[in-house]
């Protein structure tokens, strides 16, 4: 009675299968999140209502726990999950399932044979969730939500060293939003802010996922293109470009609309480094807003 109630009220999962891995017990919390209830699933086939664990990696756990009653873990790090059962409280952060760490081992008999293995199921969503923020933190801007200079000029160095390595193209989009300083001297810098997130949400729509869009100070941002040759980069600038001039913001009932300057420049077999690479897009940007902004130049 009192192993009963414990085992129903502990704030973990609780499975217990026997040698052919048909379910022999189901707690009161395993029951809340599936949705299944013990007299549905005790006395049947665990992959019946889980077909997802009818894989390489849980059978060997299995056959592990039950030839040498070794213990397992599994780690939400490396499987996400062991049941695919809804997420609780995930902070903003999406995730389709709950994030679990897992714990498989042997219960034995008198005899101190292996007769039925238990799993113990905890939910980590919440660790996962602060975990994943404090990343994105890391890597991204606060205000935009694109990656920041620190995370782009990370990812540039590493996309310089593949392109030693395999010769593959890669070109870089460096952009700065025209007359800034007059949007906040004028409206606010809170129509500022506005501008920079609403342009942020704009590139973000028009380019790949594979390409790395950062906020790379101020109203400059910058937006590497993997895999990708100088004409055709020019032809996502100019896009962008058109995309944003015939675009009207809307900011507290009053329309803005900006223009942007961009620079572009592509790998070469004689670039030195990914700093000249930016430097390069850096200067023909420079020029675009020399000779009279809203326009796309390349060095």
């Amino acid at each position: 009675m009192i192993f009963e109630q414990i085992f129903n009220m502990v704030n973990v999962g609780i499975v217990i299968l026997d040698r052919d891995l048909n379910v022999r017990q189901w707690n009161r919390w395993m029951e809340t999140h599936s949705k299944i209830s013990g007299n549905e699933i005790i006395g049947k086939s665990i992959f019946h209502f889980f077909p997802s664990l009818d894989a390489p990696w849980f059978k060997r756990n299995c056959k592990s726990v039950l030839a040498f009653g070794n213990f397992s873990f599994l780690s939400q790090k490396l499987h996400k999950y062991c049941f695919p059962l809804k997420p609780v409280n995930t902070f903003g952060i999406k995730f389709d399932h709950m994030q679990q760490n897992c714990t498989m081992g042997p219960l034995r008999d008198q005899t101190n044979v292996v007769e039925y293995i238990f799993l113990m199921v905890h939910d980590v969503t919440e660790v996962a969730a602060y975990e994943q923020k404090l990343i994105e933190m890391n890597i991204k801007d606060a205000l935009t939500g694109v990656y920041n200079r620190r995370y782009f000029e990370s990812r540039i160095e590493e996309e310089f060293e593949r392109h030693k390595r395999y010769k593959r193209s890669f070109s870089i989009i460096m952009q700065d939003i025209d007359y800034f300083k007059k949007i906040n001297d004028t409206y606010g810098h809170q129509a500022g802010d506005f501008i920079l997130k609403s342009f942020s949400t704009s590139v973000m729509s028009r380019i790949r996922a594979v390409d790395i869009f950062a906020r790379y100070g101020g109203e400059e941002f910058c937006c590497m293109l993997p895999e990708t040759e100088l004409v055709s980069a020019l032809s996502v600038a100019e896009d962008i470009r058109k995309r944003i001039e015939h675009t009207t913001f809307e900011f507290k009932n009053t329309p803005l609309n900006i223009t942007i300057s961009q620079g572009v420049s592509e790998m070469k077999p004689d670039t030195s480094c990914a700093e000249s690479l930016l430097k390069k897009a850096d200067d023909a940007l420079y020029e675009a807003k020399r000779s009279g902004r809203n326009r796309v130049l390349n060095k």
